[in-house]
């Protein structure tokens, strides 16, 4: 009976989802107490045991990063990047539209692509207005840009920091094995963007000077909270870094510097500081973590691996083209968190039959094992981009755009971030063979 209530509410709760008829978070919330209340899961084990719980690595992860960058963002310092790249580019929309994208990319693999689509979308809607261009092009192609990029680190892409927690992988882990991958993905977006828009954005001279008018330095609002701010988050980065030498987790680095952050702008607002901290999304990975978590101890979990290993014959090459592929389809279904929290155990299922001799470290970094982490990895990141649903990013962007009367259909999205996804997953799937198999 347990297995089929779960099984009912995590299909009920998905589709809720990927239709959004309910707020997500409100889904994943009401699911969570509901299986709570029947007892498919207890308090305790949803709380404490990390086999079946909340990952707290992640959300006190995330919570931490999403204060270091509310402490920074009065200081002016998005703006003065925006600016810097209008003059850089000099007042060219598509170079522009290359500079924007390219930072979205590497502030995704800095920080995380949730959190830079915040300031980088309120300051292109304000130097789109002064271009008088299509803002939506720009927003959109910085949603994509967002989800690429952060797929190269463990804080990048919220998918990977779930991952890189239940698989027990590095920062270093990340950059080495999804990086390279990045970077060609970036190369062919932008001579993607290049060929298609190159004649559609244009700007008149009136407005091109208009915006080179504008002077950077004046952006900054307070140059020593920016440099308090910057120290800070290199120090977190490099911990993010050595954080496996320091035998410390990427949470424990993170809320470190937020802490030390918060003494040093003692004279700030925490009141506002923690009450734009993005708790929705917060509480959507508390709620869906329970359910994934209730879905494992049911068994579900069990059932999935064990067909996936039937359809794949326990061929590995098989398992992570599989992978990356069905990860890949289902993001772009629905958000790419809550497919994470599901496939993570089932990663771990599926390891433990094949390698029932090994456990812990061994059984997760198994050799085998390792590209199947990757290709999970890039499936869920890069199939976020075909839909505007398939990544938390992309529901923002569009959400700040409505904001602004920027109107992005699904279709619209759906147009340009289909074709790419399809073409970034193939060249993922060649990566994967020659760099994992091919080479090995």
């Amino acid at each position: 009976m347990a297995f089929w209530i779960v099984t009912m509410v995590f299909i009920a709760a998905y589709v809720l989802i990927a239709t959004e008829k309910i707020h997500k978070t409100v889904v994943a919330l009401c699911a969570a107490a509901l299986l709570l209340a029947l007892k498919t899961i207890s308090q305790r084990e949803a709380f404490h045991l990390e086999e079946f719980g909340i990952d707290w690595n992640v959300i006190f992860l995330l919570i931490s990063m999403m204060v270091i960058i509310n402490i920074m963002r009065p200081t002016g310092i998005f703006e003065f990047i925006a600016i810097k790249c209008v003059k850089i580019a000099k007042g060219e929309p598509v170079r522009i539209l290359v500079l924007f994208v390219v930072i979205t990319a590497v502030l995704s693999a800095l920080l995380d692509n949730v959190t830079t689509v915040l300031f980088i979308v309120p300051i292109t809607i304000y130097i789109t207005s002064m271009l008088e261009v299509d803002a939506s092009v720009f927003l959109i192609c910085e949603a994509l840009a967002s989800n690429i990029g952060g797929t190269a680190t463990l804080i990048g892409d919220p998918p990977n920091i779930m991952i890189a927690s239940r698989a027990k992988l590095g920062f270093i882990d990340f950059i080495y094995n999804l990086s390279p991958i990045v970077i060609i993905l970036m190369l062919v977006f932008i001579v993607i963007i290049r060929l298609f828009f190159a004649k559609r954005l244009k700007t008149t001279d009136e407005c091109r000077e208009k915006v080179l008018s504008m002077r950077e330095n004046e952006a900054i609002k307070d140059a020593a909270e920016l440099k308090k701010s910057l120290t800070v988050l290199m120090f977190v980065i490099i911990g993010f870094t050595f954080h496996g030498l320091l035998h410390l987790e990427p949470a424990t680095i993170a809320l470190l510097g937020a802490s030390v952050l918060l003494v040093l702008t003692r004279e700030k607002d925490v009141h506002k500081i923690f009450a734009e901290v993005e708790w929705s999304t917060i509480f959507f990975f508390i709620g869906i973590f329970i359910l994934v978590g209730a879905t494992v101890k049911a068994g579900l979990v069990r059932m999935m691996s064990e067909k996936m290993l039937s359809i794949t014959d326990g061929h590995f090459f098989f398992i992570s083209m599989l992978m990356l592929w069905f990860s890949a389809v289902v993001s772009a279904i629905v958000d790419n968190i809550p497919y994470i929290a599901t496939m993570n155990p089932l990663v771990i299922d599926m390891a433990e039959r094949l390698w029932p001799n090994l456990s812990g470290t061994a059984l997760l970094h198994a050799k085998d094992l390792l590209p199947i982490w990757w290709s999970l990895a890039l499936g869920a990141c890069l199939g976020g981009n075909a839909t505007p649903i398939g990544a938390s990013a992309n529901v923002i962007v569009i959400g700040l755009g409505e904001r602004a009367g920027i109107k992005i259909s699904f279709l619209k999205f759906t147009a340009f971030g289909l074709p790419l996804t399809f073409l970034t997953i193939l060249i993922s799937s060649l990566y994967v063979w020659i760099r994992y198999y091919l080479l090995n």
